[in-house]
């Protein structure tokens, strides 16, 4: 939602000072590695501003830091990719066409211009699940947590064939279903996909 809303921000006013900040931003987020955003937000807000736990478990501040080091690379994107979409979609006939009949600045962007400019967004949210699969593993070892990712690198320290396979094929079967869902939805979000 946060990397759509800025793309979207970043569209409204192509060019401008805002939208150029925003880019340079984005750039940055997609340059990084998942791993180093980790530590530098765990050096930044745990360790120099002491504002959130660098790991550990329980309430909700615990949380922070992970999401934003997983969802970092796809905010960017989503942003980037929202933005291009928009600007496409903007200068389209049917938002020509709904200016032409009167309808206000919001209305045309929120009906006409993000409907048409979701879709390829879309498209792009399913296949980051990949990305959130194979950033989980160094996100929860950066963090210290225990889950499915730090399961995979323990079993590939231990040379754990069974358990590497067994991870890989859950989700091989889970990236698969999302593909099958983003697929299902394009086709709700564009009737005319066949």
């Amino acid at each position: 939602v946060l990397g759509i809303g800025i793309g979207l921000l970043a569209a409204l006013r192509p060019a401008g000072s805002f939208d150029r900040v925003l880019m340079a931003g984005t750039y940055l987020g997609i340059s990084f590695p998942v791993f180093w955003v980790g530590l530098l937000l765990i050096l930044l807000f745990s360790l120099t501003l002491k504002w959130l736990p660098p790991s550990g478990y329980g309430g909700g501040l615990v949380l922070i830091l992970p999401a934003l080091t997983l969802g970092s690379r796809s905010i960017a994107y989503l942003a980037r990719v929202t933005r291009t979409s928009m600007l496409d979609a903007m200068s389209s006939d049917h938002v020509r066409t709904a200016r032409a009949k009167g309808l206000s600045n919001g209305a045309v962007v929120l009906r006409h211009g993000l409907r048409t400019a979701l879709i390829p967004v879309v498209t792009v949210l399913g296949l980051d699940v990949g990305s959130y699969l194979t950033g989980s593993i160094l996100t929860e070892t950066v963090f210290g947590w225990p889950g499915l990712g730090r399961y995979v690198v323990n079993a590939i320290s231990r040379r754990d064939l069974p358990a590497i396979q067994g991870t890989v094929l859950f989700l091989s079967v889970i990236f698969v279903l999302v593909n099958l869902l983003t697929d299902i939805a394009y086709k709700r979000s564009d009737p005319r996909v066949a």
